[in-house]
């Protein structure tokens, strides 16, 4: 390694230590922001282009934006899981066992998405109906499943590297890479469903060529050694080690991710009994209303790093001013872009359907007004999970992901719909928002004095000791060389 990478190094990690955290969540997260914001306007650049083919068009899009996130739920429980042990690696100064977890992390996910890929293109057609398609809405489903299926290795391995350059707060690459395919995405979008005549299997294949594109840009930081974390074949560690603590934080990652694709399985088999017009509104207003939370979820992930180092570093009162600067920035985007997107809901929905189709604009905009109103819970309500993923604490992590994706918000669809009918299926996620922050405060609350109780030394019971112990960097370590 060159004095060149290392003083970068060393900047870096004097960055996440030292400069006032204020200054340093914003340099790391806006990035990240861009990034969540650009990865949500790939499903949404297909609607947009693919509602000029009709509302069973854009109603397969939305059935498929289900085995869109399944793919992205694998995706990121192997980069979250990664991305938060580097980043305490990296603050205990660990830099090579940062950069093992790296390349072992990432070659195992391609290898377990193809996997799993191929054994769903092999029941295609049963899968889709599982995800919500309508006898008309299947045909649509089936074309547009089979490309996104094809291209999951490379959405994976996009994923996955840009966690593992926010790990070591090098969202600028990540931003870059993502912020390429999303163009091609739109180039591709219009020539491949008009002007060859592709339709919705059009869409896919754009959306797949663009991930591709992607995913080499993503590598190049890395090849030219632009990265803390190195990709070499020779730092491939397939150890229990590292599998271990990469699930530790990875699972709670998938159950969260997945349990979000099972409620919109749920939400979009409901809607659907209400027509076509109903499930295409539903995953008209998620996609747009998951426009504003990716961004917000950037945020989120902006803070995590920032966390991480210092947990990794014994920082811990710099941890709880972390979490608390982030929590003030997140309620005041939240508040201001949920305002934003109430007043011009009826729009927003316009533009992703024909304009013959009032049922699409009003369930739609409902929906979006709804979740606009709980934006500001549902944003520290994500802060709150990034918290324990940061930190290592998976249960913690796991509860609140579980809570807003599944414990909440499929109760709240199943009896809000039989009660209140589509609408009350369109308050569904606002009301499960509400409830996962009854959930969260006391959970944070608990962990800061767990905190507290850790800087000055105290564990209170055997317990504890050992759920501490896993989270100390340099017992990892010893772990490793054992090994």
């Amino acid at each position: 390694m060159t004095d060149n990478q290392l003083l970068r190094r060393e900047a870096r990690r004097k960055m996440m230590l030292e400069e006032p955290v204020y200054k340093v969540i914003p340099i790391v997260a806006v990035p990240m922001i861009i990034t969540m914001l650009i990865d949500s306007l790939y499903n949404i650049t297909d609607t947009y282009f693919v509602s000029r083919l009709g509302t069973a068009a854009t109603a397969a899009v939305g059935v498929n934006d289900s085995l869109m996130h399944l793919v992205h739920s694998v995706a990121l429980g192997f980069g979250m899981g990664a991305a938060s042990y580097i980043s305490r690696l990296l603050g205990a100064k660990r830099d090579e066992e940062a950069s093992r977890v790296g390349v072992t992390t990432l070659f195992i996910g391609l290898a377990a998405i193809s996997v799993l890929a191929l054994i769903a293109l092999l029941f295609v057609d049963p899968l889709v109906v599982l995800l919500g398609a309508t006898p008309g809405v299947k045909p649509f489903s089936m074309r547009y499943a089979r490309w996104i299926l094809l291209a999951s290795p490379f959405t994976t391995g996009t994923v996955v590297l840009s966690q593992l350059l926010r790990a070591e707060g090098s969202t600028k690459y990540s931003m870059i890479g993502m912020a390429s395919g999303c163009v091609i995405n739109v180039g591709l979008d219009p020539l491949f469903i008009y002007t060859l005549d592709l339709g919705v299997a059009g869409a896919a294949i754009a959306t797949g060529i663009s991930k591709l594109v992607g995913f080499f840009i993503l590598l190049m930081p890395f090849l030219r050694g632009k990265t803390m974390v190195e990709l070499k074949l020779r730092l491939f560690t397939p150890k229990q080690e590292i599998y271990s603590e990469v699930a530790r934080m990875g699972v709670p990652t998938l159950l969260r991710a997945s349990m979000m694709t099972v409620s919109t399985i749920v939400m979009n088999n409901v809607a659907g009994s209400f027509g076509d017009s109903a499930l295409a509104a539903v995953s008209v207003a998620n996609k747009a209303a998951r426009l504003v939370a990716s961004g917000i979820m950037g945020l989120g992930q902006g803070f995590q790093p920032v966390a991480g180092y210092c947990w990794g570093a014994k920082k811990y009162a710099r941890v709880r001013k972390a979490f608390w600067t982030c929590s003030a920035m997140g309620a005041s985007v939240g508040l201001l872009l949920g305002a934003i997107m109430a007043l011009t809901a009826p729009r927003l929905i316009g533009l992703f359907t024909s304009s013959n189709d009032s049922g699409i604009i009003e369930i739609g905009s409902y929906m979006i007004i709804a979740q606009c109103i709980t934006m500001v819970p549902h944003v520290w309500g994500m802060i709150a999970n990034g918290l324990f993923q940061a930190l290592g604490r998976p249960v913690g992590a796991a509860v609140l992901g579980l809570s807003r994706q599944m414990i909440c918000l499929i109760p709240c669809v199943v009896v809000l719909s039989k009660v209140f009918g589509v609408y009350g299926l369109a308050s569904a996620q606002a009301v499960a928002d509400l409830m996962t922050v009854l959930i969260a405060l006391p959970m944070v609350i608990w962990l800061f004095r767990r905190v507290k109780r850790i800087e000055a030394g105290q564990t209170e019971t055997p317990a504890e000791q050992q759920e501490l112990t896993e989270a100390d960097p340099a017992e990892l370590q010893k772990q490793l060389e054992s090994a």
